[in-house]
C-alpha cells in the first residue's frame, strides 16, 4: 500500500502538472491551445523541459550545495528558496510565451494561471507547510471544470471526471504517507481550485 501511495505521488508530481495539461488539452480540445495534432508531440516535450526537467535540475543542484537535506522538503523552511526558484523558472517561461515566442495567446494563458499556482505555493508556505501535491491537483481540476462549458461537445468531461478521480488518489496518498495533515491537504486543495478556476474564467 506503501509503495502504491508512492508511486501515486511520484506519477502525479506537482511539477508534471503543466505537461498533463498541456497533453489533455492538446487532445481533447486543440482550438483552445491552438496545437496542430503534428506539434503537439514537440510541444508537450518543450513544456516539460522547462517546467519540469529544469526545476529538478534545480533541485538535484541545491541537494549537491546543502541548501535542502531531501528532496522531499519536508522541512518547511527549506521548501523557500527551491519554490522561489521553481517560480522564477516557470514565471521566465510565462514571460518567453507572452513576448518572445508569441505561440497561442490561450497557451500563455494557462501557463500563467499555473506560475500564480506555483507563486501562491511560495506565498503560503511561508505560514503553513501546504500539500503542493493537492494545490497542483486541484488547480489542475479548477482548469479543466469551466472549460466543459466553453467547448460544444462533451470531449472534456470524461478527462475532467478522471482529473478529480485522480486527484482523491494524491490526496488519500499524502495523508496514508503522513506528508502532511488533513487540514494542510485542504488548504492546497482550496487554494488550487481557486485560482485554476477563476483564472480560467477571468482569461478563458
Amino acid at each position: 500500500m506503501r509503495a502504491a501511495a508512492i508511486l501515486v505521488s511520484v506519477i502525479f508530481h506537482p511539477l508534471l502538472l503543466t505537461t498533463y495539461l498541456v497533453l489533455v488539452l492538446g487532445i481533447f480540445f486543440p482550438s483552445l491551445l491552438m496545437i496542430a495534432p503534428q506539434n503537439l508531440r514537440v510541444m508537450t516535450a518543450f513544456i516539460f523541459c522547462f517546467t519540469f526537467l529544469l526545476p529538478v535540475v534545480n533541485l538535484i543542484m541545491f541537494r549537491m550545495f546543502g541548501t535542502i537535506s531531501s528532496y522531499t522538503l519536508e522541512n518547511r523552511a527549506e521548501r523557500v528558496i527551491p519554490f522561489v526558484a521553481i517560480t522564477l523558472i516557470y514565471l521566465v517561461t510565462a514571460f518567453l510565451f507572452f513576448f518572445k515566442l508569441r505561440f497561442s495567446t490561450n497557451f500563455s494563458f494557462l501557463l500563467l494561471i499555473v506560475s500564480v499556482l506555483v507563486l501562491t505555493a511560495v506565498v503560503l508556505n511561508f505560514f503553513l507547510k501546504i500539500s503542493v501535491h493537492a494545490l497542483a491537483a486541484w488547480g489542475g481540476v479548477g482548469i479543466l471544470l469551466p472549460l466543459n462549458k466553453a467547448i460544444e461537445q462533451p470531449d472534456l468531461l470524461w478527462p475532467t471526471a478522471g482529473a478529480i478521480l485522480i486527484t482523491g488518489f494524491i490526496m488519500a496518498a499524502r495523508l496514508y504517507l503522513n506528508a502532511h495533515t488533513p487540514r494542510e491537504i485542504l488548504v492546497g486543495s482550496v487554494s488550487g481550485f481557486i485560482i485554476g478556476f477563476l483564472g480560467v474564467v477571468y482569461f478563458f
